[in-house]
């Protein structure tokens, strides 16, 4: 296992409580308590004690914890701290302790690493046999995958392993370790077409990591060069076809795209927060008109929408890795804005059929087995959003606490806007849970009037966007209660709570 874990074996949990009770290794060791413990000179024991020690090691690297402050007063004082890898403790093992030294992430010519590349050709694999029993056995012409600077850092290439697998193509490792070029599988051990790739990356990764780009970018052009069957070359069937339309060997070999050079993001979260959009097509063409350009030998940032738009036409799958446990597709606006947009520009290319499918890799999980996007959405409201314990802890943070449940709710507006993610009872319990529970509402007011306006009027927006079939009972109180909010944040808080009582007072009156 990549941290050094123990796998599937059960660790006794007497002996894990005497672990975070600071028992020495010895003495763990030549504990016998608990009839858990395997027995002495057996395989299992063997492994049993690795784990020990493993646990013991990490346990006290955590300790020093104290060295994160003495780094920073030795930097200020301009004295040496001691440079060490940066990462994950769960997922790059123990050598990312003790905290409180001089961070790197990663060497860039060493990416893919070994690993990254073995669970990126499995999340492949596991996405091209989903699409296969979904598909009546074809294959997908062309995956479009995400390629995110910070993903890449904290897995060490995970996403690009998807690439290069669904390519059909490997790292060829130099005797230092620097990967020199991506190599392609021949057909006979590759066993399947190569399926062509529309590789988005992020601001990040195309800045970070250019030499990757070149290197994908050849072994992309090559794979159009191939003498191979079109009909088991994808890449080189929409080579040609691009060719025959007039596209110059440059466009028609394009595959890797972002932002322009200088440029950061979609945009596409900007105008769902700013409600500046009609349609939801404006939010697609927003993120394609963003990200039509392409890099690599043909140059860096061309505009080559036409090639985009051809490989749009023929994507039926997009890869989304998630690289932390912390947060996921409901917590910030950038996967609505990149991953939802994606899918909505190509589902809007393809006239609107929802036929684009987008698969959700954990790149923290033991098994990088891709989930589909609703799947990945329906489980994230239900273990945050809308879990009591989520939104009770959340909440009790205070002012922080309501602005991150009020981006959640605009996140909520996202996903319906570009992915069509309009599940009514999200919707119904997160205005029961935020809104219409007189006692949540007002400790979100209070602590946060703005981020308590936004959620009701989100709620508001997707009821008139038609994302939700809301009561007309319930939205004719949410409407009440964004009237009060608004007139309190116009007025202030003496005079809005009068006033509240007044209007209160007069529907009372409607209603008799």
């Amino acid at each position: 296992e990549e941290g050094g874990g123990l796998g599937e074996m059960p660790f006794p949990e007497s002996v894990f409580d005497r672990v975070l009770d600071g028992v020495n290794e010895a003495d763990l060791l030549s504990f016998r308590g608990d009839a858990a413990i395997p027995q002495p000179g057996t395989a299992a024991f063997d492994t049993y004690s690795a784990a020990l020690r493993e646990a013991c090691s990490i346990r006290d690297l955590l300790l020093r914890n104290s060295e994160e402050l003495e780094g920073v007063v030795k930097a200020l004082r301009g004295e040496y701290v001691p440079p060490a890898p940066g990462g994950d403790l769960l997922r790059d093992g123990s050598g990312v302790l003790p905290t409180g030294r001089n961070i790197h992430a990663l060497d860039p010519y060493r990416m893919p690493s070994q690993v990254a590349m073995a669970r990126g050709r499995a999340a492949a694999n596991l996405t091209l046999e989903q699409h296969l029993r979904d598909n009546g056995g074809a294959y997908p012409e062309t995956v479009a995958v995400n390629l995110w600077g910070l993903e890449a850092i904290k897995t060490r290439g995970e996403s690009l392993g998807v690439v290069l697998a669904l390519v059909g193509a490997r790292p060829v490792v130099e005797a230092t370790g620097r990967v020199v070029r991506y190599d392609l599988v021949p057909l006979e051990e590759l066993g399947r077409p190569r399926v062509d790739v529309l590789a988005s990356l992020s601001g990040i990764f195309r800045d970070s990591f250019a030499n990757v780009v070149e290197l994908l970018d050849d072994v992309l052009r090559r794979a159009a060069e191939a003498d191979e069957p079109p009909e088991m070359n994808f890449v080189r069937k929409h080579a040609l076809a691009l060719l025959d339309e007039g596209e110059d060997f440059d466009g028609a070999t394009a595959r890797i795209f972002s932002n322009p050079p200088g440029e950061f993001g979609s945009l596409v979260n900007e105008r769902v927060t700013d409600s500046s959009w009609e349609e939801e097509s404006a939010l697609g063409e927003t993120w394609a008109s963003r990200n039509s350009f392409s890099f690599g030998k043909g140059g860096r940032g061309v505009d080559r929408r036409n090639t985009l738009d051809k490989l749009m036409k023929t994507t039926s799958q997009v890869v989304q890795c998630l690289d932390s446990v912390e947060y996921g597709l409901t917590d910030i606006q950038e996967y609505y804005a990149n991953t939802g947009a994606m899918v909505r520009a190509m589902d809007d290319i393809q006239g609107g059929e929802g036929k684009v499918q987008a698969n959700i890799v954990e790149s923290y999980a033991r098994n990088p087995r891709p989930k589909k996007l609703n799947d990945a959405l329906r489980l994230e409201y239900r273990s945050k959003l809308l879990n009591p314990k989520w939104a009770d802890t959340m909440v009790a943070q205070g002012s922080g606490g309501a602005f991150e449940v009020s981006q959640r709710m605009t996140a909520l507006v996202g996903w319906g806007a570009t992915t069509k993610f309009q599940e009514k009872w999200v919707f119904d319990q997160s205005a029961e849970t935020y809104a219409l529970d007189e006692e949540m509402a007002a400790k979100l007011r209070e602590a946060n009037p703005e981020a308590f306006k936004n959620i009701v009027g989100r709620l508001i927006e997707a009821s008139n966007r038609g994302m939700w079939e809301a009561d007309d009972g319930v939205l004719s109180k949410l409407r009440d209660l964004y009237e009060d909010i608004d007139d309190q944040l116009e007025l202030g808080s003496v005079s809005a709570k009068r006033l509240a009582e007044i209007n209160s007072a007069q529907r009372k009156r409607e209603k008799r």
